[in-house]
């Protein structure tokens, strides 16, 4: 049986490059270059009928080793709870206060970009404290 060596996330969303620049802001990612032709992704959506303009976007990590993240327009608006969501490991190895501060500055810095902070899930026997929150569009995700 042949393995799967590579993964695609994709987002349901109702701006897909706002959506897409937020991720790659928040994950170091880099934006998919625009069609040939069009120098920036404004000039590509003005070239087309309003109908057809930011139905997709896509980012990626520039080393290659995190998934592509890609972004679709849908018509309907977010309803529910995500039932998949993105874990964001800000703060891998650390514990106690020094996790919890590196959580907030980067909880923080996400803020600025548009994101909503939920709530703080302090540390209990179990788990480690870990943020979630919201991105542009309301979708979940867990800074931890």
């Amino acid at each position: 049986m042949a393995s799967i060596k590579k993964v695609q996330i994709t987002f349901d969303c109702a701006s897909p490059l706002r959506v897409a620049r937020f991720w790659a802001e928040t994950l170091g990612y880099v934006v998919a270059p625009p069609p040939e032709g069009y120098d920036t992704w404004e000039a590509y959506n003005e070239s087309l009928p309003p109908e057809e303009r930011d139905t997709w976007a896509a980012c990626a990590d520039p080393s290659g080793v995190g998934p592509r993240l890609y972004f679709q327009r849908v018509p309907e608006g977010k309803v529910v709870k995500n039932r998949v969501h993105v874990d964001v490991r800000a703060g891998i190895g650390l514990v106690g206060a020094e996790r919890l501060a590196t959580l907030e500055a980067e909880c923080a810095r996400l803020v600025a970009l548009g994101a909503t902070r939920v709530r703080l899930l302090p540390a209990d026997e179990e788990n480690e404290s870990c943020i979630v929150m919201q991105d542009v569009e309301g979708n979940e995700f867990c800074l931890d």
